[in-house]
């Protein structure tokens, strides 16, 4: 008989999971296992059939009181067989008491709401190429989030997301491949975006805004500096200024999920979620 076990991830497994995800068309950033690890090493799990890696799951705690649920994958030749879910098990075992997130591709969400989650809201991801040269509003200038003090950086962040995620959040800026800008008005922030290389469109994420022209004018800056032609943004639609403010930069939606989660939906300055950070980690 074959022997599956589960167990943590290393940092190559983790590397592995992003040629997985790949795989699905999810086009994840080449750097982010990097941030993903920093912010929860325990937090990813492999299962292997007779010592082969063929499933897994990422279980990422932030704080107390909230877990992000990602990486549910199982390759494809063993899907069907237990293995996965199994796999899925292991992983909400630890994240008991927890209010638990995840963003669910639609062959999935049937399979999601049997496990008591609940669609908080759907994204689309845009794509494509972003003109150039947008300027910030008056008396907003954008500057390289990592030059400023990451106190003030994590404190505007913590506006949008259920618990605190600082760890994640200083990886995810200097990680290498990737451009962070935060938008400034006299000293304090008003917008924050980050993009990654990506195989295919470079993904832009998150990008928080206190208004659609500072959202624009990060999103063009950031495309600027991106290899990739086009860029790609997951777009909540609890944020209907967000979509209309895609729809006036000329990306089109190529790829859907939903934001599912365990219990209420956490309370979030979701006005100003103009891009969320990522599928994987919320």
């Amino acid at each position: 008989m074959p022997t599956f076990e589960i167990t943590a991830a290393s940092a190559d497994d983790i590397s592995m999971l992003g040629d997985w995800a790949h795989a699905e068309g999810w086009n994840p950033g080449l750097t982010d296992g990097q941030a993903f690890f920093a912010a929860d090493p325990h937090g990813f799990l492999v299962g292997r059939l007779d010592g082969e890696p063929v499933t897994s799951v990422s279980v990422v705690r932030y704080g107390a009181r909230f877990g992000f649920l990602g990486f549910y994958l199982t390759r494809p030749a063993l899907r069907g067989q237990g293995y996965g879910i199994r796999t899925w098990r292991a992983g909400m075992a630890r994240l008991p008491g927890r209010t638990v997130g995840l963003d669910g591709v639609p062959a999935q969400q049937d399979n999601y709401r049997r496990s008591g989650f609940r669609v908080a809201w759907s994204n689309a991801r845009y794509e494509g190429p972003v003109e150039s040269g947008i300027s910030p509003p008056a008396g907003v200038t954008l500057a390289d989030a990592r030059s400023l003090p990451f106190a003030l950086l994590a404190a505007y962040d913590r506006r949008f997301f259920p618990e605190a995620r600082d760890s994640f959040l200083a990886a995810w800026i200097t990680a290498p491949r990737r451009t962070a800008l935060a938008a400034v008005r006299d000293g304090g922030i008003v917008g924050f975006a980050v993009l990654r290389d990506c195989r295919e469109s470079s993904r832009i994420g998150p990008v928080h805004a206190e208004s659609p022209d500072v959202a624009a004018s990060l999103v063009s800056a950031l495309a600027a500096t991106a290899p990739a032609a086009a860029v790609a943004i997951d777009v909540p639609d609890i944020n209907p200024t967000a979509l209309h403010l895609a729809e006036q930069l000329g990306l089109t939606p190529s790829f859907d999920t939903a934001r599912m989660y365990t219990d209420a939906v956490p309370d979030m300055d979701r006005a100003g979620i103009f891009g969320i950070t990522s599928l994987e980690l919320g």
